[in-house]
């Protein structure tokens, strides 16, 4: 996604390893749909691919491995031309898991040395195409802020910074903020989430924290009982209930942004 797609709210969500992230993304897809604003395009730009458990559905296929198909039919020179980006959009699309209000995209391994530039510009151009078809997408991406960096957005409605409520945590978020700066990726909103929060966090810590960053929310979610069954025992975030403590206030984040409710529609 080269830029903000035109009619889509775009969610992307960031963070060092180990803090929640992707069971984030995965709640904010839930309560997304729960709010009848879907359908939801949910894309996995994290490598370790751990976004469909926590939605509970399989991916056959990553946009990763389509490009790795693409550079040997290149190399064995089995497509040319306009048969070429045909063949990718195709395999793209078939890449594409589809469930009940989300449908979910992964995009595997990164392109590294001695990409295949070809396919890696058709990628970016299929999946721009493929999330403008959805009024909301939330983006799941890797540690760090590299999937941004790699242009596969460059702007979006709401950057997440996900921590912990450690030190070193929360000092990561001013670092990321910085990062985020110095690549130009644009934004027109900045959440920071602090999760599994277990004691009261000093209010001039949060107040340095909005400073630095200009965060227009600061919401702290509970180490929560519930989710941290769901991580161990395998079910789907989608099973939680409307008045846990941490879906209630992660309705706070999702709300600003449910416009009406969409019509399921037929990818």
């Amino acid at each position: 996604m080269t830029d903000r797609n035109a009619g889509s709210v775009l969610i992307a969500v960031t963070g060092k390893g180990g803090v929640g992230k992707t069971t984030i993304a995965a709640l904010l897809i839930h309560r997304l749909i729960r709010h009848n604003c879907r359908p939801v395009l949910a894309v996995d730009a994290d490598p370790n691919m751990c976004l469909n458990l926590a939605l509970g559905v399989t991916v056959a296929k990553t946009v990763g491995g389509v490009r790795e198909e693409a550079r040997e039919a290149a190399g064995k020179g089995l497509a040319t031309g306009v048969a070429k980006q045909q063949l990718l959009e195709m395999k793209i699309a078939e890449s594409l898991v589809e469930a009940k209000d989300f449908d979910l995209i992964a995009m595997g391994r990164p392109e590294g040395p001695g990409c295949y530039c070809y396919a890696n510009n058709v990628l970016k151009s299929v999946v721009t195409q493929i999330a403008a078809q959805y009024p909301y997408v939330v983006l799941d991406n890797e540690a760090g802020l590299e999937n941004l960096s790699r242009r596969i957005v460059q702007h979006v409605d709401l950057l997440i910074i996900v921590a912990d409520p450690s030190h070193q945590g929360l000092e990561t978020i001013r670092r990321i903020h910085a990062l985020a700066a110095e690549m130009n990726i644009r934004y027109d909103k900045l959440a920071v989430i602090i999760n599994r929060v277990r004691r009261e966090i000093a209010a001039e810590r949060l107040d340095a924290i909005r400073s630095a960053t200009g965060a227009g929310q600061i919401v702290l979610l509970p180490d929560d009982d519930d989710i941290a069954r769901c991580s161990e025992q395998g079910f789907r975030v989608m099973e939680l209930p409307d008045d846990n403590a941490v879906v209630q206030r992660l309705d706070d984040v999702v709300l600003t942004y449910c416009r009406s409710t969409s019509p399921r529609h037929s990818s």
